[in-house]
């Protein structure tokens, strides 16, 4: 989530909530990644000024491109729970933004969970879906584990997850969002909750936190009070990295030489803007941290499903598929829906021109 969104988000939350401050106690404080009692990037990102913020919130608000959504909500692939048996092992689907379902080791994993109508803590305010998720969180089946990023609105959706609670094995997250879900229902003994480099060996599948450079909180007082991660998916020969929200940074480096090579790095390319260059990425900054980590394939994620930046929303899937062109990446950008074979994805994809 950008800068000027959070600050929105935070608002709505408020008067959602009451105005009720968090003043929790941090827990993980032995943590590496904590200092001071939050939180907080190797490198910590560069401050915005009164002046600037005050005027991001005005654009956002009053004076925002007419090209950052589409001109009319759009169809997808619809799925469904007979569809979802049948597929094989190592099948990817984009259900919007940076939700991926992936079916690996006989079950079915569902990234940063956001299924509901808008991104946001009111369900009539906020950034409204461009399109229908594929399934719904209802129609969804069991599933082995969902596996969290960080906790910003348009990565973890409180409806998406209490539908999801009784029939998801395990959540997996960086620390400090699991007491968020255990407050929302979530059965504490389906919790895990990882540091960055810590790993879980869950359902035939090993799953391990790493950096990310980035931010975390959903409302006044809880700034930075929960860890931010990436993901490294590993299971059947397969190897994955799903990045969750993060600015360019030596991380993804460490992350190839460590854990690397992968097969498809899940990157996001959406959002972006040079006013929060720390925070989210420029698609050349995208390419560049698929490189880094030694990736075959890349399927930018982050973009197409809310309108959270400045930018056409068409934008970041184009510049990003004329740089892979040009720098002879394997790109893949399926349309919502539509099932990826992790061990052959289809090159290319261009569904957002179809849409007329």
């Amino acid at each position: 989530m950008t800068l000027p969104l959070l600050l929105l988000c935070t608002v709505l939350a408020l008067a959602a909530a009451g105005c009720v401050l968090n003043r929790r106690p941090l827990a993980h404080a032995d943590s590496p990644q904590q200092r001071g009692g939050r939180f907080s990037n190797a490198r910590p990102p560069r401050p915005m000024g009164l002046a600037q913020g005050l005027r991001l919130w005005w654009i956002f608000l009053f004076d925002k491109p007419a090209d950052t959504r589409p001109a009319q909500r759009f169809e997808v692939q619809t799925l469904d729970a007979a569809l979802l048996a049948a597929a094989p092992d190592g099948t990817l689907w984009r259900l919007g933004h940076s939700t991926l379902l992936i079916k690996l080791a006989g079950g079915l994993w569902l990234t940063d969970p956001v299924l509901s109508e808008r991104a946001s803590p009111l369900s009539w305010a906020g950034p409204a879906r461009f399109h229908a998720p594929p399934i719904s969180a209802q129609d969804l089946p069991p599933l082995a584990g969902v596996i969290l990023s960080h906790d910003h609105y348009d990565h973890l959706d409180r409806a998406t997850v209490r539908t999801l609670a009784a029939k998801t094995a395990v959540f997996l997250t960086p620390l400090g969002v699991g007491e968020r879900l255990i407050a929302w229902g979530v059965d504490p003994a389906r919790v895990r909750q990882l540091d960055w480099w810590q790993a879980a060996e869950v359902g035939g599948l090993r799953l391990t936190a790493t950096p990310a450079q980035h931010f975390s909180g959903r409302g006044l007082g809880d700034a930075n009070r929960t860890l931010w991660c990436s993901w490294v998916i590993e299971g059947q020969g397969l190897k994955l990295f799903f990045s969750g929200d993060t600015g360019y940074f030596d991380g993804f480096r460490q992350i190839g030489q460590r854990l690397g090579p992968f097969d498809l790095s899940c990157i996001e390319c959406g959002a972006y803007d040079e006013r929060w260059p720390d925070v989210h990425m420029q698609p050349e900054q995208t390419l560049q941290a698929h490189r880094d980590l030694g990736a075959r394939w890349l399927l930018p994620i982050h973009n197409g499903s809310f309108d959270l930046g400045l930018h056409a929303w068409t934008q970041p899937m184009e510049r990003i598929a004329a740089l892979a062109e040009a720098g002879g990446a394997a790109l893949t950008q399926p349309a919502m829906g539509t099932a990826v074979d992790l061990r052959q994805p289809r090159a290319g994809g261009h569904w957002w021109r179809e849409l007329g």
